[in-house]
């Protein structure tokens, strides 16, 4: 019978311990060494259910070597820049790293209040991809066009160079971000899974390191545990509330890689086209300088948009996204000019 389930509560309380050595000066160090305790607890629930099954535990825990790297790990680069690593490894907690520094979160009170925050982030990340997506394929087929047009005059050659740029930017593009999507949906599954199966085999267990968690964010013991207990009395809620409190994911960003992969081709090919578009139309001598000032005139639009997302002022992160633009591609047509006098 397998004991995948005591090996990954065995593996938890092991992280949980070195979690409280790296914190022990903060009040996260009593929290993981109880959430250690927890999954010791639940650890001792899978073995008496596989023993009862006729199977045999192991008599003690040995970590692998992932396990073991991921531990020194965190005793030097500290918690913060492992914790999707720790979230894989199913390490509950993780919330607590991602509030803001200000101490303004707070505690849902009622089931209504379950991941309130979350709910208008998914647009705007995906707006910002957007635009981000639209500044690579018009700087990176920019580049390439000038580079060609310093080594060659011909329209038709740029034309065709510009062409087999956006179509190899977009589809890479977009087979990156599927794979990157996909990957993240398969762990995010995975751990939702290992969730509701926990929430269904000891909900109180699960209830009692959700305390945990709301304690360590300011909450009085007598009050998490309340919230605690009301959240898992709903099945819904509870795995919705314990994939965001405990591992830190969230189930509305699990997103589709076919939808994230077509956005990513479109929204690059939608950059990549502009540099393009004087040399479909105007194919004639003055397409390389209608190329430039259409190139010049996008950037700055991109980078003011992208100012909706840093809150920097419109013209001037327009004027430094538009010399950034210039500047490679400056370089680049220096680079072909280079080239094409040597050939």
């Amino acid at each position: 019978m397998s004991t995948s389930g005591w090996q990954e509560e065995r593996r938890s309380a092991y992280l949980y311990r070195i979690l409280a050595e790296v914190e022990q000066a903060t009040p996260r160090g009593a929290l993981f060494r109880e959430m250690a305790g927890e999954a010791d607890k639940q650890a001792d629930i899978w073995a008496r259910d596989i023993e009862t099954k006729g199977g045999r535990v192991p008599d003690s825990y040995h970590p692998d070597l992932r396990t073991r790297i991921v531990g020194s790990l965190l005793r030097r680069y500290g918690v913060r820049p492992l914790r999707s690593v720790l979230s894989a490894m199913k390490v509950r907690g993780m919330s607590l790293y991602a509030l803001p520094q200000s101490g303004s979160h707070t505690i849902p009170v009622n089931l209504d209040d379950v991941g309130r925050r979350h709910r208008s982030a998914g647009a705007t990340s995906n707006l910002r991809a957007a635009v981000f997506g639209v500044n690579d394929g018009l700087v990176s087929n920019a580049s390439l066009i000038m580079g060609v047009a310093g080594a060659s005059a011909d329209a038709q050659i740029i034309l065709l160079t510009g062409i087999a740029g956006l179509a190899a930017g977009a589809f890479s593009m977009a087979s990156g971000e599927y794979v990157s999507v996909r990957s993240q949906r398969e762990v995010f599954e995975y751990q939702i899974d290992l969730e509701r199966d926990e929430l269904e085999t000891y909900p109180q267990a699960e209830a009692a390191e959700l305390a945990l968690i709301y304690e360590a964010k300011g909450i009085s013991k007598e009050e998490a545990r309340r919230v605690a207990d009301a959240l898992i009395s709903d099945p819904e809620k509870a795995l919705d509330t314990l994939a965001r409190e405990e591992l830190g994911l969230n189930p509305d960003e699990l997103g589709s890689p076919w939808g994230a992969a077509t956005a990513s081709f479109f929204s690059f090919a939608a950059g990549a086209v502009v540099p393009l578009l004087p040399f479909i139309f105007f194919p004639g001598k003055s397409a390389l300088f209608g190329a430039v000032l259409l190139t010049l005139f996008s950037l700055f639009g991109v980078g003011a948009a992208l100012s909706l997302f840093t809150g920097r002022h419109a013209v001037r992160s327009g004027l430094r996204m538009m010399l950034i633009g210039a500047a490679a591609g400056a370089m680049t047509f220096a680079i072909g000019k280079l080239v094409g006098v040597s050939v």
